[in-house]
């Protein structure tokens, strides 16, 4: 079996809801945070995968096209792929925030279509994300829950940033 970090997007990869962007609408408006290439160059050595599950709820609710979706996702990985870091697969919720669909974190259906796909340890995997849905996700599949931010009761570590996370789970998934 293989084992995986899942990331969530906005607020893990890119900025959201900061000066120069409130939401990621197209590829020009999709900012990197710090040390994020770097931080998913450093997990690309170690895991067999990396992916992205992220609700984009406004896909349902006509901010935006399923096709720029696909195009915001292609120009990520193009862009993080020059810097050496790749990631294998993204994973969108599109429905509506309250459309009651499987797919939404906190459900976890993402994460165990992904997992079964690629034939991915859960147990062994991760789930990194800046909001307690994204951890009740990653709970939900089976995987160690990794929070961006100040504190999440649920998580089995709180960092402040991508990249120093990505030196935890790796110590983490060594040990193991």
């Amino acid at each position: 079996m293989k084992k995986a970090v899942f990331l969530d997007r906005d607020g893990v990869i890119n900025e959201v809801l900061t000066d120069r962007v409130k939401f990621v609408n197209e590829p020009q408006q999709l900012f990197f945070l710090p040390g994020v290439a770097k931080a998913i160059k450093q997990l690309n050595t170690v895991f067999d995968y990396i992916f992205v599950v992220t609700n984009q709820g406004g896909v349902g609710l006509g901010f935006m096209k399923e096709s720029q979706l696909k195009a915001i996702h292609k120009h990520m990985m193009a862009e993080l792929a020059k810097e050496g870091a790749f990631i294998q697969e993204v994973a969108y919720c599109p429905h509506k925030p309250k459309a009651g669909c499987a797919c939404r974190k906190p459900n976890s259906k993402m994460i165990e279509d992904l997992a079964r796909k690629y034939h991915v340890d859960v147990s062994s995997s991760y789930m990194v994300g800046d909001t307690d849905t994204d951890i009740i996700a990653g709970k939900n599949a089976g995987t160690k829950g990794v929070f961006l931010g100040t504190a999440d009761p649920l998580a089995d570590a709180v960092f402040p940033d991508l990249l120093s996370a990505a030196e935890w789970i790796i110590e983490d998934a060594n040990r193991s």
